[in-house]
């Protein structure tokens, strides 16, 4: 059986959960950008598990991944006569029919909340789970304590671009849309309501115009508001003499096989649907994401603005952002803290980010040095003189001691705000000091990282 050989931060996921486990936790959560490769890593994972002749469950919330991962795991070396791959719905209907896994799997976790999947994990009590997902999160900003009892968070998209296991990007937002107007309903916009804004705003010529211009031809998936305008948006582009298609959930498997293996071959340049494109679907290398879908939830977003950006040599990604995602949840790339409890839902458009109003480039609106930007960094135009800004001050708890801010110190080491913004072992040190981590914790990030070399430690095997 052929099997793949994992990355050295994703064999690091692999050693963190199995640590997990050992130390007490039953259901852990590894949290991994979007093309970091999680299904490999839940595979290998389900391979050990099997190996030691034990039964596996595998979580999947839509159908058309069953497949998908039934063909990884195989390939990886999975004994499937001890893995049953199923849609939670089925799971849920045939409990009494099951036997007791030894390992559950979730798919895509941020939906494990879900009564069906508590369902399921209260019939197992006994099974050892482990969950995956790029966003930690539900779209009412639930968190997932009430189902995972461990947070494992891997290495960030940001370094998966420097390291060359994502592509690089340039985002664009060329159109303003005002959704305050638009009614929510179960914390996501009302599709009719946007449906109708973007058909009266959104011109189907300024969508081409700006992916002829920034895309330049690359393979595109262009995520829609509706199935409807899915369909007229890729009529639109046909009309335009560039090859397009739509699918969507309800597409027959083989139209649907026939649409992908066209867009893959190029003989389809733009491959337009709604969500179906987004959690764990399997579709071929595309150098651009159009954002004609606006969104609530950082899940989705994160999903469908990062699919153009799965690593090839000399690629640079582009992401068209019509309808302001960028502006509800910064850059797909931001440094994002996780944790399992709820947070409180953040107010309105909190992200300090711009767009040139002349080439419609994202970028930061403060630097690294703090000073506000004055020009775009693409095409170098002036931005237009606003009121002086000061960079939005972190809020504290209400009930700390502030009398301790107002100390006078001499010298003080900043401390990051995330272990990726560490650069050095004193960053690492005092980003793990702060939050009261074992002294060992610095030493062993400094390693992952690459900031330490030329270790001679023996490493502790499972």
């Amino acid at each position: 059986m052929t099997m793949g050989v994992l990355r050295t931060y994703q064999e690091d996921l692999v050693q963190q959960t199995s640590r997990s486990w050992r130390t007490g936790h039953r259901a852990p959560c590894i949290v991994l950008p979007c093309g970091g490769g999680k299904s490999v890593i839940v595979a290998e994972i389900a391979r050990r598990t099997t190996e030691n002749g034990k039964l596996v469950l595998f979580l999947v919330h839509r159908k058309e991944l069953c497949d998908q991962i039934r063909e990884t795991f195989r390939w990886w070396g999975v004994e499937m006569s001890l893995c049953n791959i199923m849609m939670v719905q089925t799971a849920a209907r045939r409990l009494s029919r099951m036997k007791s896994p030894a390992l559950i799997i979730t798919d895509e976790n941020h939906h494990s909340l879900a009564a069906t999947y508590k369902k399921i994990y209260e019939q197992f009590p006994d099974a050892y789970r482990v969950g995956v997902t790029a966003t930690p999160v539900r779209i009412n900003g639930s968190g997932l304590g009430d189902v995972n009892d461990d947070l494992i968070v891997g290495v960030s998209a940001r370094w998966l671009i420097e390291h060359h296991c994502l592509a690089p990007y340039d985002y664009y937002a060329p159109s303003e849309f005002d959704m305050s107007g638009i009614q929510t309903r179960n914390g996501e916009y009302d599709m009719a309501e946007a449906e109708k804004m973007l058909s009266e705003k959104c011109i189907y010529g300024d969508v081409i115009k700006h992916y002829r211009t920034y895309a330049r031809g690359a393979k595109a998936v262009c995520y829609c508001v509706s199935i409807r305008y899915s369909r007229m948006m890729a009529e639109a582009f046909c009309d335009a003499g560039i090859p397009a298609a739509h699918i969507d959930g309800s597409t027959p498997k083989s139209e649907r096989d026939r649409v992908i293996a066209a867009f893959r071959s190029g003989e389809i340049q733009v491959l337009c649907n709604v969500d179906l494109i987004s959690e764990g679907f399997d579709v071929p290398d595309c150098g651009c994401a159009i954002l004609l879908r606006p969104t609530k939830s950082l899940t989705l977003y994160i999903q469908q603005a990062m699919r153009c950006m799965r690593y090839k040599e000399g690629k640079r990604a582009v992401i068209l952002d019509h309808v302001g995602n960028v502006r509800r949840f910064g850059m797909p790339d931001d440094d994002r803290e996780w944790t399992l409890e709820t947070r409180q839902k953040r107010a309105a458009d909190p992200f300090d980010v711009l767009a040139c109003e002349k080439c419609f480039y994202v970028f930061p609106k403060y630097g690294k040095d703090g000073k506000r930007a004055t020009c775009c960094p693409r095409c170098l135009a002036p931005l237009k003189k606003q009121t002086e800004e000061k960079p939005p001050v972190q809020e504290h708890d209400p009930e700390e001691n502030t009398a301790a801010e107002l100390e006078k110190v001499t010298e003080v080491h900043v401390v990051p705000a995330t272990p990726a913004q560490c650069r050095t072992m004193g960053d690492l040190a005092a980003y793990g000091k702060a939050r009261g981590y074992k002294p060992g914790w610095a030493y062993y990030m400094a390693k992952r990282m690459g900031l330490i070399h030329n270790d001679r430690r023996t490493s502790h095997s499972e």
